[in-house]
């Protein structure tokens, strides 16, 4: 499955805004915009426009993720997921991608916790299982644990560049500027000065 990074963002958003704002569900275009871009619980924090997000709902509904769900005498167009029928998984998995598609790669200990407000597992293992049947289906694949970290990570597999690779955050490469003192460039002549002399008595 090859999702791009802004609908995988949509689809999290869909299944979370239908779990814990029910009353709000489904999202206008600009609810969606507001839940994408929103700086909690999402990793990593992005700005995408209603351009970006309207063209990411066309390509979703082209693939039977996702549907317009207002009436045509409604006012205001408004979307919702089809998930659960698309990749026929009970609520119970569909929270845990919804939860992995948010947020990036986590372990079954971070899972646990972050999905409680959309699915309440009762146990850790509840959540390996489910993991397991997910990744039994393609839909998640088990990472590389961390430095320090006991449990493996897990990421989802629709796509939006979910591998190990994408999962490390990035390496900044801090550049070194040497800026030149008055006082080094003055010792810098001598010492060029002093060569200079060396090699003339040398040549004597």
């Amino acid at each position: 499955m090859d999702a791009d990074a802004v609908e995988i963002r949509i689809l999290g958003c869909l299944v979370e805004k239908q779990r814990t704002t029910p009353e709000q569900y489904p999202l206008s275009l600009n609810s969606l915009r507001l839940a994408c871009n929103q700086a909690t619980n999402r990793e990593p924090v992005v700005d995408y426009d209603e351009a970006e997000i309207r063209a990411a709902l066309d390509r979703l509904s082209r693939r039977g993720w996702v549907r317009l769900a207002s009436g045509p005498g409604s006012r205001v167009a408004k979307y919702r997921h089809l998930l659960d029928d698309a990749l026929g998984r009970v609520p119970s998995q569909i929270a845990l991608l919804a939860v992995l598609m948010l947020r990036g790669p986590q372990t079954p200990g971070e899972l646990k916790q972050r999905v409680e407000r959309l699915y309440p597992y009762p146990s850790l293992e509840d959540v390996e299982q489910a993991l397991e049947a997910l990744s039994a289906a393609e839909l998640v694949e088990k990472l590389p644990r961390r430095p320090g970290q006991s449990q493996d990570r897990w990421g989802q597999l629709l796509g939006g560049g979910e591998g190990d690779e994408a999962a490390e955050p990035p390496v900044r490469v801090q550049t070194v500027v040497s800026i030149s003192t008055p006082l080094e460039e003055r010792v810098a002549l001598l010492e060029q000065q002093v060569a200079a002399l060396q090699r003339a008595l040398e040549e004597r």
